[in-house]
């Protein structure tokens, strides 16, 4: 840390809390050079030539002079590979036991004295000298992994790698997290490294919280999903690819994964979109299910007034006419920088309030920090140096407990990748119950400063049993952490289901709540970047995200654009943005309230649409939020449009990104479009004009969409689009089953014009359940 780290550490969190971080900084950095020798003289490896094989469940190990590869083919059709004798677990990412073996996949020969697997949607061919080829059961190539090259200490130790790949040239790629940089990732260096608070995003910056070694190639030739499986620091590099004129020779896209450590394992998924999706969630694991009120309008940051300010924001919603489903406190106002001790001052009555808000149909939810405080008489720091055989924190090399700099002077860290510890964590959310809260929201806490761990490398954690230092453990911590509340949450409360949202976490987070990708960047580059996160999370396997933007300083014009973005996004949450001050939508000239309360009424007619796409998402790993191209990737035009997104199959969202805007061009998929607000009929694929004026976004419905929503009586409703002639359309409704663990019956409706009207016809459902009544637009 240098003298501009110090300016920047004073200026981030006041002088005497800079001063903290620079002594701590100082004593992890002596203590990595203790505990972690440099490297000193490697040397480099390469596979060297093919030496045999032999084959095996689902594939086989090909043997090379200086390595071997292990391939197998799943059942559900995901392809693992690894080098150096890697295998598939222990990961953090899969949920339990390795998939079985595809016993119809057998390794075989291959032209010119290589072997291959052949498989029902990929080809996996290894040439002579390690490259890994991809094909399409037609032939084409989907990806060209050429040999891996590894750099091992001569005096021992982790071996860092590389390795590189060949896309086709017109391949585009998405994915790697939450990368704020656009929904489709342009050329460039994206580290693999899970910041903390300091780090915002912006269309230039890292991610906000949330790194993953899994991008998503779509091309010509098909779509695959690619995983790296290992949790070290590292970086991927990207470069797009250039198509031949003419006579010319395409120059194919490239891909350059680096890691520090840890095995060269990967797993691949190849198929359309929604089957790639489909395995990665089999793969991975199903989302969790949020509870329906987290599906609602989300407020956070209410200021130091304590239950008077709580009591005024929920009034202030109230007597505007404008739904609120659930209230976060953060830390320092009544969520606690830990799971226990909520300070009495501001919060006297906290159950009271929690139950009269409850009533009123708005939840409260709690920030928790990882961060412990070191104080001898503190339960919860008592209570976990009396876990295990070395009590519950993140231990240095020599045994003790690591001390961090938190918002309260030092503090010590959980070790949640230990079962014990995650046990004991997640049976202190008993307290955070009985206060009322019906839920948590996980900050990174002191994890990182945005520029370095503020834990040191050499820091110790258990890691399931294995053993292992920072290197390999500050990625997952979110993961594990999130797991620790999910599973905690859900044996207090068995009969509901749990609300988690995790500002960090890793491939897998999806399996235990939702995520927050981090603050964006003021102004309109944070638009660009909260539609480019959640992008990227739900092809990654994260469906239930949103983003946090805005602060008072905002002009109207942008306020109210943002609002009418984030009011299509999964886990819409307003209030204060870190760093930029809190704003209610009344805080505002009337015709901007006028404007917000558009949007959140729109939003709350939207929520029955809302449970169903959750449902999905459980079911098929299809994200609410999705890339215009999802249903036709082989458009090159669709796969460059960044602008728009669709909200499951039905609707299409156009937000307004550049000031001033009251007409906007929209990129339509093919078929028939009809605009929501004027009901004008559209045809695609192609471009067209829709006006946009400040009270609302363009919204385009799909041509037979089925769409259900809530009616003006607040019952379930059902709006149906109008299909062309001879066409049919259709959609799927899941009814809102409360909160619990009751299997939801997924209604399937088709549509279809016939003597000048629209047919609407039920398939499935509740025996005797009464057909919704029907809304008709666009005849």
């Amino acid at each position: 840390m240098d003298g501009r780290d110090l300016v920047r550490s004073v200026k981030m969190v006041g002088s005497v809390r800079g001063l903290r971080t620079v002594r701590t900084a100082w004593r992890h950095r002596r203590a990595d050079a203790r505990a972690l020798p440099p490297r000193g003289a490697e040397r480099a490896r390469v596979p060297g030539l093919l030496t045999g094989a032999e084959p095996g469940p689902g594939g086989g190990v090909v043997r090379f002079a200086r390595s071997e590869l292990r391939i197998r083919v799943a059942a559900g059709g995901a392809v693992f590979w690894a080098w150096d004798g890697a295998e598939a677990l222990p990961s953090y990412a899969l949920p339990g036991p390795e998939p079985e073996p595809d016993p119809r996949a057998a390794l075989e020969p291959d032209k010119d004295g290589g072997w291959q697997v052949v498989s029902e949607r990929l080809t996996v061919a290894v040439s002579r000298h390690g490259a890994v080829e991809l094909r399409t059961p037609g032939g084409l190539v989907l990806r060209r992994e050429l040999p891996p090259r590894w750099w091992e200490p001569v005096a021992g130790g982790a071996a860092r790698w590389v390795q590189r790949s060949e896309v086709p040239a017109d391949a585009r790629f998405f994915g790697l997290g939450g990368r704020a940089r656009g929904a489709r990732l342009p050329a460039g260096v994206y580290p693999l490294w899970n910041p903390g608070p300091g780090g915002g995003s912006g269309p230039g910056d890292g991610p906000g919280g949330l790194t993953m070694p899994v991008h998503l190639v779509v091309s010509d030739a098909g779509t695959h999903l690619m995983f790296h499986d290992n949790a070290w620091a590292g970086q991927v590099t990207l470069g797009e690819g250039e198509e031949g004129a003419g006579s010319g020779h395409d120059r194919p896209g490239t891909c350059e994964v680096r890691m520090d450590g840890g095995p060269l394992r990967c797993w691949v998924v190849a198929g359309t979109p929604a089957r790639v999706l489909r395995g990665w969630t089999a793969l991975t694991g199903a989302p969790a299910l949020p509870p329906s009120w987290a599906l609602g309008a989300q407020h956070a940051g209410p200021g130091s007034g304590g239950e008077e300010e709580v009591r005024r924001i929920v009034a202030g919603y109230r007597e505007r006419g404008m739904p609120l489903s659930v209230l976060h406190l953060d830390a320092g106002q009544g969520g606690s920088r830990q799971v226990s001790g909520v300070g009495p001052g501001r919060f006297p009555g906290l159950p009271r309030l929690a139950k009269e808000l409850r009533d009123d149909g708005v939840r409260l939810v709690s920030a928790v920090e990882p961060e412990v405080p070191v104080e001898p008489g503190n339960a919860v720091f008592d209570g976990g140096g009396r876990i295990g055989a070395a009590g519950a924190y993140v231990r240095d090399a020599a045994g003790g407990a690591v001390r961090g700099t938190g918002r309260a002077g030092a503090c010590v860290y959980p070790d949640f990748t230990d079962p014990l510890v995650r046990e004991w964590w997640g049976a202190l959310h008993e307290e955070r119950l009985e206060q009322g809260f019906s839920g948590v929201w996980h900050e990174p806490g002191a994890l990182s400063d945005g520029r370095g761990p503020a834990l040191p490398l050499s820091a110790r954690y258990a890691l399931e049993g294995r053993g292992g230092d920072h290197r390999e453990a500050h990625n997952v911590y979110g993961l594990a952490m999130a797991r620790a509340g999910y599973e905690g949450l859900r044996r207090l409360r068995p009969d509901e289901r749990p609300f988690v949202v995790s500002r960090s976490g890793w491939a897998g987070v999806q399996r235990y709540g939702g995520v927050r990708s981090g603050e964006v960047a003021g102004g309109r580059p944070g638009l660009r970047a909260s539609l480019a996160l959640v992008l990227g999370l739900g092809l990654c396997g994260v469906p239930y995200s949103g983003s946090e933007g805005g602060g008072a300083e905002e002009s109207d014009e942008l306020y109210v654009r943002r609002l009418q973005l984030d009011a299509f996004l999964p886990l819409f949450r307003t209030g204060a943005a870190v760093g930029r001050g809190g704003r209610e939508p009344w805080e505002s000239r009337a015709q901007v309230l006028e404007y917000a309360r558009a949007a959140f009424g729109g939003r709350e007619r939207l929520r029955p649409y809302f449970v169903t796409l959750a449902q999905v998402a459980r079911l098929t790993g299809a994200p609410y939020v999705r890339p215009v191209w999802w249903g036709a990737p082989g458009d090159r035009a669709l796969r460059d449009c960044e602008d728009a997104f669709l909200l499951g199959d039905a609707l299409l969202v156009a937000p307004v990104l550049e000031p001033g805007t009251e007409r906007r061009a929209v990129r339509l998929p093919r078929g028939r479009w009809y605009d929501t607000a004027t009901g004008e009929a559209y045809e695609g694929p192609g471009q067209v004009l829709v006006d946009a004026p400040l009270s609302r976004i363009p919204v385009l419905a799909r041509a037979g969409a089925v769409i259900p929503v809530r009616g003006g009586e607040g019952g379930l409703e059902l709006e149906v689009w109008a299909p062309p002639a001879g066409r049919t359309g259709g959609g799927l409704v899941v009814r809102d089953a409360g909160d619990g663990w009751a299997r939801a019956a997924v209604e399937r409706y088709t549509s279809r014009m016939a003597g000048g009207h629209v047919v609407v016809e039920r398939d499935g459902g509740e025996e005797g359940a009464a057909v919704p009544p029907l809304r008709v637009r666009g005849l």
